[in-house]
């Protein structure tokens, strides 16, 4: 098993039952079309009683983009005569730049766009490629051509890659470069077009190279803030960063902001101003300590030894890992660059497999804490080294996405307005630990009962035999449990000496988990809540993202594990 890249895996203290309730399924607006190439929306508020029904031009070219100006047949020119945020008024006609668009968590933001807003106008994605051709194949391979975009390509037929190539433009560029890497005549295009900038190109990986870790998650900060101080005009700009982010450990972490001045940037090549000295934390050190170690290593050990610098530079400065801390460090640079630019941050915890939307359990890669249950169900370990009274902070990924989009209609909706630069009130923690935790001994509970009844199969096709779930109190425990397992069975030199590679991977795969293993905190999504008040009723059935309504038993074991095998392990017969 290669390392393991992800949002990452704590564990929190505290025992709670689990809940049951469901997430309402799916409820699609319809859009009609009259044979005069136009079609009608009604826009409805039940408790005032009153709509308004909107005749929009219909442009067939782009498969149903709204003109910008819309018509009011009661003679107001306002679209927004309903309750709630607005959602889908605010994204009809706009136009959106997208970093990240071939990893997990942007493609489902793009499909929910296209399948809930058709009206949309344009989706600039930022892909890494040699050029058009090759950026346009990743678009139709690695993303519009995925099982997540199925219910999209039902839905449109025949007409399917037309709609989605009128809306969707691949941009070839690069995170780590200038201007994003991307060629001027683009680069001014979008800049004069783009409402909506949504930064989720990220390395998730928890042993990053160093370097490579702080060219994405960090200086990538850098070069799309400055982009978007171009964009003349930008509503917002949404940089989507982790829970874990964050330095503090223990009880409530709130959803709180860097603020400025956390790091002195002067002579980092990122930032000319620099800002007050605070946690000892220059980021243009860091770089620079990045730099001289390529310089000193030798070709067979560069690997090794940025991965080692940069779980040890997270470590001395209080994170747990190279991820969470060049992830903290980007945020850092957003509050301290934004200037004018109107910022939202959303920080997720665990990004899992879908809830309910465009349909359950879809996954793409091994995530977080998915690699240890699937070992776990194929009978490789016993267990894990871990507290089983903490909390998984788990989150469906259309769970992130609908909050997100309610946050984006939220605050780009504002009239130029700033946020006090003192303000919380932009930072999203979109979390379960508080509102309904996910208590490991009970997901570890939920393994046992879906491997019982759905059982891995050995190479021979027999059904493999678990036992319940073990928690170990130290890393020597476990390992020592592993070693004593079928310790008196004959098996050839080979296979030993795979079964202790095996074993010192797990072991440093315990030791990068360790962290999170004990941790005892619980991240607040107060302003998530506050935030799902203000959806109206219909906004709810197509936009909802109330965790505390999540029935854990039901989608670990019926909808999140089927998903794994059967997106991830590739598995075509599950009971």
């Amino acid at each position: 098993m290669g390392t393991v890249s992800l949002n990452l895996f704590p564990l929190i203290s505290g025992r709670h039952r689990l809940k049951i309730n469901r997430v309402s399924a799916d409820h699609i607006m319809l859009k009609k079309k009259s044979s005069a190439n136009m079609f009608f929306r009604v826009d409805q508020s039940s408790e005032k009683n009153c709509s308004a029904l909107h005749l929009c031009a219909y442009n067939g070219k782009n498969s149903g983009v709204l003109e910008k100006d819309m018509v009011s047949l009661n003679g107001e020119l306002n679209s927004k005569v309903q309750e709630g945020i607005g959602i889908i008024d605010f994204f009809c006609g706009k136009k959106l730049f997208i970093t990240g668009v071939t990893g997990f968590l942007a493609k489902v933001f793009v499909e929910k766009i296209l399948r809930t807003i058709p009206e949309v106008d344009k989706i600039f994605l930022l892909i890494k490629a040699r050029d058009e051709e090759a950026a346009m194949e990743r678009l139709m391979n690695e993303i519009v051509g995925t099982e997540l975009f199925k219910c999209l390509r039902e839905k449109h037929g025949i007409s399917y890659e037309r709609f989605v190539l009128a809306k969707l433009v691949p941009v070839v560029g690069n995170m780590c470069e200038t201007n994003l890497g991307i060629k001027e005549d683009v680069a001014d295009l979008i800049e004069k077009e783009v409402d909506v900038i949504i930064k989720s190109a990220a390395t998730t990986t928890f042993d990053e190279r160093f370097d490579v870790a702080l060219d994405i998650n960090t200086r990538g900060a850098a070069h799309i803030v400055n982009f978007a101080k171009k964009c003349e005009n930008l509503k917002l700009y949404v940089h989507v960063s982790t829970a874990y982010a964050s330095r503090q450990r223990e009880g409530k972490i709130m959803e709180e902001s860097f603020g400025k001045g956390h790091y002195v940037a002067n002579g980092a090549g990122v930032n000319e101003t620099p800002f007050k000295h605070v946690h000892r934390l220059n980021i243009g050190a860091e770089i620079k300590l990045a730099s001289e170690m390529i310089e000193s290593s030798e070709k067979n050990e560069i690997d090794r030894n940025l991965k080692d610098l940069g779980l040890s530079r997270a470590q001395k400065h209080g994170w747990p890992n190279t991820y969470a801390f060049t992830k903290a460090m980007g945020e850092m640079i957003v509050e301290d660059m934004k200037g004018q630019v109107p910022v939202i941050i959303i920080r997720p915890s665990i990004v899992e497999s879908t809830l309910s939307q465009p349909f359950p359990g879809w996954i793409e890669g091994n995530r977080m804490m998915d690699p240890i249950v699937l070992l776990y169900g194929k009978g490789k370990v016993p267990g894990f080294f871990s507290n089983p009274d903490m909390a998984l902070d788990v989150v469906p990924v259309d769970i992130v996405v609908n909050s997100t989009l309610a946050a984006i209609a939220k605050h780009g909706g504002k009239e130029s307005k700033q946020e006090d630069s003192n303000s919380n009130d932009h930072v999203y923690q979109i979390t379960s630990s508080v509102a309904n935790p996910l208590i490991t001994r009970d997901l570890a509970d939920l393994a046992y009962q879906h491997f019982s009844v759905s059982p891995c199969f050995d190479r021979e096709g027999n059904p493999i035999q678990i036992s319940a779930f073990k928690f170990f109190s130290s890393i020597e425990d476990l390992l020592s449990d592993m070693k004593s397992t079928n310790s008196n069975d004959e098996i050839s030199p080979k296979h030993e000496l795979i079964r202790r590679k095996s074993i010192e991977h797990f072991k440093y795969l315990a030791n990068l988990y360790k962290p999170y293993t004990f941790f005892d905190g619980r991240f607040d999504n107060n302003k998530v809540e506050n935030l799902l008040e203000c959806l109206s009723e219909e906004e709810r059935k197509e936009f909802g993202f109330n965790v505390r309504s999540i029935d854990w038993e039901d989608y670990i074991v019926r909808v999140h594990f089927h998903g794994v095998r059967k997106h991830v392990m590739k598995e075509t017969t599950l009971k």
